[in-house]
């Protein structure tokens, strides 16, 4: 009894030290993600430091503003974009590490209101004078926003809602117009408005995904983290199955 005692505080003591070895040995990941996904990644990234012991520094922005970022040199060892086209370009430019850049996430796109029963379960409202303005991000910066104009566009709505288009930087901020009542509409990211454990706020529509190109969500690792093993971790975290279960949970494809 004495030696199994012994044998298993010895195994204890050692399992230990190596999890202190291996914390002891933890660095950090400093990570541009695309603003419609800052809510789950907060989720991600607080399992992975826990996980790994590694910390991570993020920022948020549209995914355009992060393309400019880098070509400028701002030190970010992973990008989270809202597409799969800059992080193409990324590599292609010399700025990624060629065959790192993989989709973590399909986006969804939605018309909200902060104001309950004001969107339909079809989007006729968009067709009706019922509204001001309506938010969207700048369609040049942000994927979200370029699909946002392509459904209006479906719609045959684009021409005549053209003045009432209020144009955020980020869908981040296309959200906060909505919720504070600047736009009475806005297109958004679904993880925006059902966030997983708390009742959504106001009214949505799901755009349907044939009324826009798909948003596919890619990840790359860029050339200043190409020798941080933390950022390498940070992506193979991102593809296991704890990762892919939030992103589900927050109204992403896979």
């Amino acid at each position: 009894m004495n030696l199994v005692r012994h044998f298993t505080a010895r195994t204890l003591t050692g399992c230990a030290l190596f999890a202190a070895f291996a914390f002891a040995q933890a660095g950090e990941v400093t990570v541009a993600v695309a603003a419609n996904f800052a809510g789950p990644f907060a989720r991600i990234g607080e399992a992975f430091t826990t996980a790994t012991g590694h910390t991570l520094k993020v920022s948020t922005a549209s995914t355009g503003a992060f393309h400019a970022q880098i070509k400028a040199a701002a030190p970010f060892d992973v990008l989270l974009a809202a597409d799969d086209e800059t992080p193409r370009q990324l590599v292609a430019e010399g700025l990624a590490v060629p065959g790192s850049n993989f989709t973590y996430a399909i986006g969804k796109l939605v018309l909200w209101s902060v104001q309950p029963g004001f969107v339909d379960d079809q989007g006729a409202v968009l067709a009706s004078s019922r509204f001001a303005h309506i938010a969207i991000a700048n369609p040049k910066l942000a994927p979200y926003g370029a699909a946002a104009l392509e459904a209006l566009k479906a719609r045959r709505l684009a021409e005549a809602m053209a003045p009432r288009i209020v144009t955020a930087e980020t869908v981040a901020q296309a959200w906060q117009f909505v919720a504070s009542g600047n736009a009475e509409l806005g297109f958004v990211a679904l993880s925006q408005v059902a966030i997983p454990g708390k009742p959504a706020v106001g009214s949505y529509w799901v755009v349907p995904a044939n009324l826009y190109a798909p948003i596919r969500q890619d990840a790359v690792l860029l050339k200043a983290g190409e020798n941080n093993t933390a950022a390498a971790a940070l992506l193979d975290y991102l593809k296991g199955e704890a990762s892919k279960a939030t992103i589900r949970a927050w109204g992403y494809g896979l």
